[in-house]
């Protein structure tokens, strides 16, 4: 069995490449085909675990879930993980291969394409269809040379490719023609058409910006797509949601402050709490005060632990978290954020950076050191203090050990002791991911923090919110001409 394919790249960046996919992959699955996702190249810190025990880009994760399928490594063979401006570690089908810088990264790209061109085979014997996604743009002509993320593959596997416009940023009508007007014939001719995406308003006044573009770009168009307001429910791939920086109802029960360090990773954990009615979480950008009035401050993971922790003392945030603590609020590290609260994190090989070591916030008594390999693992347990089960996955590297690590956070089904807390009970951190997704053991924390009673279903609501994006592509898509257009 060979499967049919189509890509869909798009204009830029966060056009909504990745929830169109989404979306699409299980419209087909409702319709009886077994679908699977693809991206050849991905750049981002929100990452999961396979079953093989390896990464991917978190989007991919959930294409998978919504095609009904567990997520694989060659879903996303080659996953960048930014550590600097310039850098990036690199992984390959699922494992670190090293790390490189922008220009150094370009030099592998002939030989990743063995990798991609291998993990796309490997999908491709396996499903009806196969809906691939871009990466960035195509109109990035100086990278096409050893393109492996959009135009280069297309033409590697002769897949037809639909163009994605975001008409909420502006210039719709200029990116999808000015993507026309660079591209080299030869790939221009692999798009079979274009979709604008993320409309609000009276379709009927976009209809000579429909005309207009067909008539600059020469591709036909394939629907104008209203803007998805649930979209948000939904883990995000790679940026945190402008919503969580909006002021929300201080009258919530339970306020929540996190700060955004420069290398953010896996801030999806969170995701969850954004959704309780009674929770005000507040994501805490540069430049702006940790809130003294939070209940809980939670340190989100973060891909260069020490640079973040240079950060977070530059933005005085380490002051605002003593602070939080003198007032006897608590305080939660998850994975990355579990290292800041340490004495110190070392980095003898320079995994993250130059290699040395870094003051860490002196709450926990711990320290980590850096090193070894990644540890790739789903896990389930329960709370140490309270029973409360959970399941989720580890995915960090190094080890992290002292005396606050003899009272646990968690108990782990295998019988290891998981995390650290403080002698006072104030100060916790863990390496679990996917806490908060567990309702069980959120709910257990909601009570322990303000009483608070949750009644959502977590798992329950992202199925649904899958389950109307379908519905909402079915709405302005033909499916059907979709489908036609796949080889």
């Amino acid at each position: 069995m060979i499967a049919r394919r189509i890509m869909f790249q798009g204009t830029g960046s966060d056009v909504g490449k990745s929830l169109i996919v989404a979306g699409l992959a299980r419209a087909y699955r409702k319709r009886g085909l077994k679908v699977l996702p693809f991206k050849p190249q991905n750049m981002s810190n929100n990452a999961a675990v396979t079953l093989e025990g390896g990464e991917i880009g978190r989007a991919q994760a959930l294409q998978a879930r919504a095609a009904g399928v567990a997520p694989s490594v060659h879903m996303n063979p080659v996953l960048l993980k930014p550590q600097s401006d310039i850098g990036a570690q690199v992984i390959v089908q699922g494992r670190m291969l090293g790390a490189a810088k922008a220009q150094e990264f370009q030099s592998w790209k002939p030989k990743l394409r063995a990798a991609v061109l291998e993990s796309f085979a490997t999908l491709a014997a396996q499903a009806d269809l196969i809906l691939v996604e871009g990466a960035g743009s195509p109109a990035e002509i100086n990278l096409r040379a050893n393109d492996i993320a959009n135009m280069g593959f297309a033409q590697a596997v002769d897949c037809p490719v639909v163009l994605i416009g975001d008409i909420d940023r502006g210039g719709v009508i200029a990116q999808i023609a000015g993507t026309k007007l660079v591209l080299d014939p030869h790939d221009a001719a692999l798009v079979c058409g274009f979709i604008v995406n993320k409309f609000r308003g009276d379709p009927a006044l976009f209809d000579a910006g429909i005309t207009a573009i067909e008539k600059y770009s020469g591709w036909p168009a394939l629907g104008l797509v209203p803007y998805f307001r649930d979209a948000v429910l939904l883990p995000a791939e790679d940026a945190v949601p402008r919503q969580r920086f909006a002021a929300r109802d201080e009258s919530r029960s339970l306020k929540i402050a996190a700060p955004v360090l420069p290398h953010i990773a896996n801030f999806d954990d969170l995701d969850p709490l954004a959704a309780e009615p009674a929770v005000n979480l507040v994501m805490i950008p540069h430049g702006t005060p940790l809130p003294g009035d939070a209940d809980i401050i939670v340190l989100p993971g973060s891909k260069a632990t020490r640079s973040d922790m240079d950060a977070l003392v530059a933005e005085g945030w380490d002051i605002d978290i003593k602070a939080h603590v003198r007032r006897s609020k608590k305080v939660l590290g998850l994975c990355g954020g579990f290292q800041l609260l340490g004495r110190r994190i070392a980095d003898p090989e320079g995994i993250e950076g130059e290699p040395g070591e870094t003051a860490g916030l002196g709450l926990l008594d711990v320290e980590t050191i850096l090193g070894g390999d990644k540890t790739l693992l789903a896990v389930k347990g329960h709370s140490a203090a309270d029973g409360a089960p959970f399941q989720g996955y580890e995915m960090h590297v190094g080890h992290t050990w002292g005396p606050d690590c003899a009272r646990p956070l968690h108990k782990l089904d295998d019988g290891r002791g998981e995390g650290a807390r403080s002698e006072n009970g104030l100060i916790a951190g863990t390496y679990v991911h996917g806490l908060f997704a567990d309702d069980d053991q959120r709910r257990a924390w909601l009570k322990s923090l303000a009483g608070v009673d949750s009644g959502l279903a977590y798992e329950g609501q992202v199925e649904r919110v899958l389950d109307n994006l379908a519905v909402h592509l079915e709405s302005c898509l033909d499916l059907d001409r979709l489908l036609d257009l796949t080889k």
